[in-house]
């Protein structure tokens, strides 16, 4: 997007996926069309979109093969059908090793074709008490860095906790949008969430869309959500606490432009 353009209206979903992929296909289907119809272009599913077991091996029985699957057709169906760019947060998918997945963040054209894969890099891990993470036991990281050239400008794929890691956004280039499909237990996000999704903001001086998980899951996780838009200045544009819904807003050129002219600090790094 260049300065002086149209704004473009993106969207993040949120959800409080179970172990039924089906099941969350269906939910998540009237709400992508709920984003659509309010003249979202790009929608954002969370983390886990398809497939939040009660267990972290859950995922290992539903993972499908690269451009194959239920979750993948499903997305592919659906931003063919709206006409939009639409994020699968994440899809499991099969590596070598029938042990781990990985944690696949794709992207779908408005013709219904994949433009972008992103495997997420940095694998949560977290224990107090008797609450314990260690997304490495059934995830394979990725190593590719991928950001995509959408009317707004070049946007920025990353997967939840890799929002603890600038140097990861540093390497994209200058970007208009950062998406974060997200999970956050509600133990780390009401600590860190909104911290960190403004920082990544005001330092990259764009716009942060977080699609996240917001409620009680099976097994008796609970999700932080929170999904929410920031603009370039830490300002928060619109959010949803909890459940399933969906927030919405516009990513301006200008309002990026105005940002950084006043405050130039992406001109002023490695000084």
């Amino acid at each position: 997007m260049t300065a002086g353009a149209r704004p473009m209206r993106v969207a993040a979903v949120q959800m409080v996926s179970g172990g039924d992929v089906a099941a969350n296909l269906a939910r998540a289907e009237p709400l992508i069309a709920q984003a659509a119809d309010e003249g979202a272009r790009l929608v954002v599913l969370p983390e886990y979109f398809g497939i939040f077991g009660a267990r972290a091996t859950d995922k290992l029985a539903v993972r499908e093969k690269d451009g194959e699957g239920p979750q993948q057709a499903f997305l592919a169906r659906l931003a063919r059908k709206h006409a939009i760019w639409l994020v699968g947060g994440t899809v499991p998918i099969a590596t070598s090793d029938p042990g781990h997945v990985r944690s696949a963040c794709v992207v779908y054209g408005p013709e219904g074709t994949r433009i972008a894969r992103y495997d997420k890099i940095h694998l949560f891990a977290f224990s107090r008490g008797e609450e314990r993470y260690d997304e490495g036991r059934t995830i394979e990281p990725g190593t590719e860095v991928v950001t995509v050239g959408l009317p707004c400008g070049r946007v920025g794929l990353s997967v939840c906790y890799d929002l603890r890691f600038p140097e990861l956004y540093r390497r994209m280039g200058d970007l208009a949008l950062i998406v974060v499909p997200s999970a956050f237990t509600a133990t780390t996000g009401a600590a860190h969430w909104h911290l960190l999704l403004r920082a990544r903001a005001v330092e990259n001086q764009c716009y942060v869309l977080a699609a996240a998980q917001g409620g009680v899951h099976p097994g008796g996780r609970r999700t932080y959500g929170h999904s929410l838009l920031i603009d370039p200045w830490g300002v928060l544009v619109a959010e949803l606490e909890e459940g399933p819904g969906v927030v919405a807003g516009d990513v301006d050129s200008e309002r990026i432009a105005k940002v950084r002219t006043e405050l130039p600090a992406l001109t002023h790094r490695g000084m």
